[in-house]
Formats: C-alpha cells, sequence, structure tokens
C-alpha cells in the first residue's frame, strides 16, 4: 500500500484538496472516509465532489439525515454517511448492493460500520484533527 499525507488549514483548503484529488479519479472506485466527528469528512467529500464534475460547493451537503446523496452524470458519485446507522436491519434498509450495480465512485463516511465486500478498487482517507482549524488527511491507496 502507498500513502500520501496533506496538511490543510482551513476548510477552504480541504475542500481544494478534494478538488486536486479528485482529478484522474475514474470508476469504479469506492472512498472509505474515516476520522472523528467534525474532522472533515464531508469537507473533503465537497471538494471530490466538486472536483469530479458534479456538484458545486454548495450544493453538496452531509448525507447524515438521508444517509445517502447520489450526483448524476456520465456516472455517478454517490455520497453515503453511515453516522446514524445503529445495526444490520438499519444497513440492509439502506440499499447499499443497489450502490454497487453500475460503475461510480461511493464515498462512505463511517466506513466502520459498514462489512464491505466488494472487488472495486478501495481507497482508504484517514482524516485527523492537529487543532481548532488544522487537519492532517492521509490518502491511502491499495
Amino acid at each position: 500500500m502507498a500513502s500520501l499525507a496533506w496538511t490543510t488549514v482551513s476548510a477552504d483548503e480541504t475542500i481544494a484538496l478534494g478538488k486536486r484529488l479528485a482529478l484522474g479519479l475514474l470508476p469504479p472506485l469506492v472512498i472509505l472516509l474515516s476520522g472523528a466527528l467534525g474532522a472533515g469528512k464531508t469537507t473533503l467529500a465537497k471538494g471530490i465532489i466538486c472536483g469530479l464534475g458534479r456538484a458545486a460547493e454548495g450544493e453538496v451537503t452531509s448525507p447524515t439525515f438521508t444517509l445517502l446523496h447520489v450526483f448524476q452524470n456520465d456516472w455517478p458519485v454517490i455520497h453515503v454517511d453511515l453516522f446514524r446507522i445503529e445495526g444490520h436491519h438499519d444497513l440492509a434498509t439502506l440499499g447499499l448492493e443497489d450502490v454497487f450495480s453500475e460503475p461510480a465512485i461511493v464515498l462512505i463516511e463511517w466506513p466502520e460500520r459498514l462489512l464491505l465486500r466488494t472487488d472495486w478498487p478501495i481507497l482508504r482517507v484517514r482524516i485527523d484533527h492537529e487543532n481548532e482549524t488544522t487537519r492532517r488527511i492521509q490518502w491511502i491507496t491499495p
């Protein structure tokens, strides 16, 4: 596995990094976004989704309550937030199997709540608070 790391000092820098990281990403791909509550997972996802040309910054919000947002174009980008998932029943009602029925880029926040079985390539992203505004973002490729 290869690993790259960056430090950002604002939400704008985190979004800009997400936009740069989006360059060259193609489906099928799963991006697992891990980190504490408020670490910046949605902020980085916003940058990636915008960088893929699927939405403007103001259109990308956390799917915490809806659990899943789909951004469609020539292929979909799907943003999933599993924070409120409390068990197998909740996960089963989400219909994640359908997400993997066609090539897409799938961003999953709180992936530790999911046992993922897919043959799609997986990128692991770890976001940590260094202080109030600074984030360390580690991008781990297979």
